[in-house]
């Protein structure tokens, strides 16, 4: 099995880090940009509140693929598993421009159902990424996994980003809104095509990647093996020393991390019951306009991403556990706190509430996910990721839920 000394071992880090923080953007840049462009949806199906139900038809899915990989993980291939996803990303993404111009960007019920069929494909491959990219980087160095996941809230603020210049760029123009929406899925199908083209043909051979994979690999990892090919590494599949290692079974890694498995339940449960559908319809009427809630989600979308590189400063990162829950928990008032401001405070409260969501949101889930795999071997570490990445999916899942409770006494 191959080995590395430590100056080894850090080879190519860099590279790694810029890979990873555009694989994080991958993961979750097709679903940010279907939830960036609500204002046009919102025009283009008026009745079915598209910002709440795609969200809703994503997230069954989304956990139910992610629970069978997560109980099979020991058994898949993990380079098969993410090619998978983000080229299912790619097609997705490019399926939403062939229905809007084959509908020549007509609503009605038949075109929802295909954007909601989108949805639903975008569900299947965030988890097949996401997990399979949290529990790889989980075994390897934290940079790394922190920056995969800085990419995933980076994604959004591109795509916040891009999507208010689309609008701007076209605001003045007839069917200005469309033009704008299908030059921004345009953009997105692009960016898919190069992640399926980065994990296919870079990620596996930069230096520090191969050390960890083959680390795993000696530890037991049956899953590393087809990356490791794929970067010129043979694994011996008889190696009497493989055999005899043993690894912790998922049941007992839950036991032990029970708390930070609960934990990531609560920061998504929280966070989707507000955001995206609240800050989308129910934040009233203000001076920006239809740009009210693409400001919003972009401020949120800005905020989570500075939180997710807090943690790098080692002295303010939050490493207790009993500190994460009770922080994590508290998050709750934030419910009333946006009821209230809603109902009685102005843009500039609702902004600073945004932000904070955000942030917390960001720094809270890299304090739990770069915390939890320490002290376990490569496989556990990678069965580890996959848990966890189960229950923030659930944690996603139960919160559009909830988010529909914002509706109640409004007429729907």
């Amino acid at each position: 099995m191959v080995t590395a000394d430590p100056p080894t071992r850090l080879q190519g880090k860099h590279t790694a880090i810029a890979v990873c923080w555009l694989l994080g953007n991958g993961c979750l840049f097709a679903w940010n940009s279907m939830l960036t462009i609500t204002d046009y949806y919102s025009i283009l199906f008026p009745r079915y509140h598209p910002s709440r139900v795609l969200t809703l038809v994503y997230q069954p899915f989304a956990v139910g693929t992610i629970a069978t990989l997560a109980y099979n993980e020991e058994r898949i291939n993990t380079r098969f598993r993410n090619l998978f996803g983000y080229i299912l990303f790619f097609v997705a993404t490019l399926l939403v421009l062939v229905i809007d111009l084959a509908t020549s960007g007509r609503g009605g019920i038949g075109t929802f159902i295909g954007i909601c069929a989108v949805g639903g494909a975008f569900g299947i491959a965030d988890a097949h990424v996401q997990g399979g990219m949290v529990g790889d980087l989980s075994y390897m160095h934290p940079e790394l996994l922190q920056s995969f996941l800085a990419g995933g809230a980076a994604s959004g603020v591109l795509t916040s980003a891009l999507r208010l210049v689309t609008k701007a760029a076209f605001e003045n123009s007839k069917d200005g809104l469309r033009k704008g929406a299908l030059l921004f899925f345009a953009i997105t199908t692009f960016f898919e095509l190069l992640c399926v083209l980065l994990y296919a043909f870079v990620f596996p051979k930069v230096p520090i990647v191969k050390y960890y994979r083959s680390k795993a690999a000696s530890e037991g990892a049956k899953t590393v093996s087809a990356d490791l090919a794929a970067a010129g590494i043979q694994t011996s599949s008889d190696n009497e020393d493989v055999k005899k290692q043993e690894r912790k079974g998922k049941k007992q890694l839950l036991m032990e991390n029970t708390d930070y498995a609960i934990d990531l339940f609560l920061i998504y449960s929280l966070t989707l019951s507000i955001f995206p559908g609240f800050l989308s319809e129910d934040t009233g009427k203000h001076s920006l306009g239809d740009w009210y809630a693409l400001v919003l989600i972009a401020m949120y979308n800005g905020f989570d991403l500075i939180g997710r590189y807090i943690p790098l400063v080692k002295c303010i990162k939050m490493e207790s556990r009993k500190l994460l829950t009770t922080t994590i928990v508290c998050r709750i008032l934030l419910i009333p706190a946006f009821y209230f401001t809603a109902k009685y405070g102005d843009q500039g409260w609702m902004m600073l509430l945004t932000s904070f969501l955000g942030l917390s949101n960001g720094y809270l889930t890299v304090c739990v996910l770069t915390s939890a795999p320490k002290g376990y071997k490569g496989p556990e570490q990678n069965a580890l990721g996959n848990i966890l990445v189960s229950f923030l999916l659930a944690g996603i899942f139960v919160g559009v839920t909830l988010d529909w409770l914002w509706l109640i006494g409004k007429g729907w």
